[in-house]
């Protein structure tokens, strides 16, 4: 035997081995050889294939695992539960299915486990369909180029760092930096803007008085019907904080399946890494770099690819990825950050300093990026935030460079005031995502110099002015740019205007 010679195993296990390969049943039946840990070794079973679901005859009944190690004469074996009553010498036969989960819009509103099973203390879940767990992803033929926006509400991703349908885009940044903030305003957009996407919010190893406080501000805001949220707490067995992404991306698979669109939400995959690292040293898998086995890449890569546009053959539908992770420090060169990033179609890097000192959402405009978004970007906001970015960057190193000096030049004082006026415009409340005609009411009012003789402390209340009296008298021609085409110049000239009277009753 590859792990345990038979002369260690004690005489009773020695002769139901014996008797197993006797029977010549050794194809279909298996017998547990040692247990711990979460990982049962079962001698047999050689037709079982990876990730195939193994049932354990436990004195209680049925004991779930799932194959992940296969090796020569003995199958490392996962399982998907306690493991008090596995026992060596028990009998293991193959249930003869992969593992799945149930999906479909039955799901729609509940808290699950990544088993699919209820959380919320609601009624057990009947679903018509069942998904793979772990699911090949399309290939290149069956997918379309992102084209399609998915709009965040929050201004300076729309506006500097577009996510389209169907791409990745990872937000990474220290803990307590807001990373789970903007996702959840995601999602509250997606309710508000009536856009018809479908949340998966997948916690992996996170408090369950967290997850707790997130169902009921959804329901507060009215998303929780057209959300799943796959929860797993640190309590859990590593098992199922390695299967909950999966079960996560099958459940939003069904409605890009079904020509619906689905947003994934992943907080955060490095503590899936931690759980998968935990897993394979069990398995007695070869540690490599920082103790993660070598195909940890592969762990995530085959999660992300799975989020796709697919082609108008397939539907037409898209699922929308957006992995967390959090860093240690601000180092985004460290391991698992830069698997990922690599990954990923962009990043949105939070950094400690901006929260700290009040900018949020805190977003390096300098670190972040969308590889794919700018197409996917609707032409209203593209049409007033096309130097945005730039500028934004340009005026943090302005910033940090002339803070020693007072003697500017009057284009660098112009360009450090139009910055401090940007960076304002850009600090958002959490909960208030805003739609397209707001923002782009709000970038035409700064970036075209209207608020330049209003200083920086009035820019909020200036702005909120600007978008009350917008609504209030020019709401058909908000509600026309609100679907997304460039402003037409009586837009344009009627905006200006307004920013221009109401701008007046904000100076000194």
């Amino acid at each position: 035997m590859s792990q345990v010679s038979v002369t260690e195993l004690s005489k009773e296990l020695r002769q139901a081995i014996e008797q197993l390969e006797t029977s010549g049943k050794i194809d279909e039946v298996g017998v547990v050889i040692r247990i711990g840990d979460g990982v049962a070794w079962v001698h047999g079973l050689r037709k079982a294939g990876f990730s195939e679901v193994l049932q354990i005859e436990t004195e209680d009944g049925i004991v779930e695992a799932f194959a992940l190690n296969l090796l020569e004469d003995e199958i490392g074996a996962v399982l998907l539960g306690e493991d008090a009553q596995v026992k060596a010498g028990q009998t293991v036969r193959l249930k003869g299915t992969v593992l799945d989960v149930p999906v479909g819009p039955e799901l729609l509103g509940r808290v699950v486990d990544p088993l699919g099973r209820p959380l919320d203390g609601g009624p057990a879940i009947k679903t018509k369909a069942r998904g793979i767990v772990e699911r090949e992803a399309a290939g290149v033929m069956d997918r379309k180029s992102v084209h399609e926006p998915l709009m965040t509400g929050i201004v300076s991703i729309d506006a500097m760092f577009p996510i389209g349908r169907g791409q990745r885009e990872l937000i990474i940044g220290d803990r307590q930096t807001g990373k789970t903030a903007l996702a959840i305003d995601t999602m509250i957009n997606q309710a508000k803007q009536k856009t018809g996407v479908i949340n998966v919010y997948v916690a992996i190893g996170q408090k369950l008085s967290k997850i707790a406080r997130l169902v009921d501000r959804l329901k507060h805001e009215g998303v929780m019907d057209q959300t799943i949220v796959v929860a797993t707490s640190p309590s859990d067995p590593a098992s199922l904080l390695y299967l909950a992404p999966y079960s996560g991306t099958a459940m939003g698979e069904y409605f890009r399946d079904n020509k619906g669109h689905a947003l994934m939400i992943y907080d955060d995959l490095t503590k899936h890494a931690v759980a998968y690292r935990q897993m394979s040293l069990l398995l007695r898998r070869p540690p490599g770099r920082e103790a993660y086995p070598g195909d940890v890449f592969y762990l995530h890569s085959r999660l992300l690819e799975r989020s796709a546009k697919l082609s108008d053959d397939l539907g037409a539908g898209s699922l929308t990825a957006l992995p967390i992770i959090e860093t240690q420090a601000g180092d985004i060169s460290a391991y698992i950050p830069t698997n990922v990033i690599s990954i990923t179609d962009g990043q949105i890097f939070l950094e400690t300093d901006l929260f700290y000192q009040g900018i949020r959402p805190a977003i390096s405009a300098g670190l972040s990026v969308s590889r794919v978004g700018g197409a996917a970007q609707t032409k209203a906001v593209k049409g007033v935030s096309g130097n945005l970015k730039l500028g934004l960057s340009q005026f943090r190193e302005l910033a940090s460079f002339t803070q020693f000096g007072s003697d500017l030049d009057d284009a660098t004082k112009k360009q450090i005031d139009r910055g401090q006026r940007l960076t304002e415009l850009l600090k958002q409340p959490q909960y208030q995502p805003l739609s397209v005609w707001q923002q782009v009411a709000s970038i035409a009012a700064v970036t075209g110099g209207h608020f330049d003789h209003i200083p920086a402390a009035n820019i909020k209340p200036a702005q909120e002015a600007v978008l009350t009296k917008l609504w209030a008298d020019h709401k058909k021609a908000m509600q026309t740019l609100d679907e997304g085409d460039k402003p037409t110049e009586a837009t344009e000239k009627v905006i200006a205007e307004t920013a221009k009277k109401v701008a007046k009753g904000f100076e000194d």
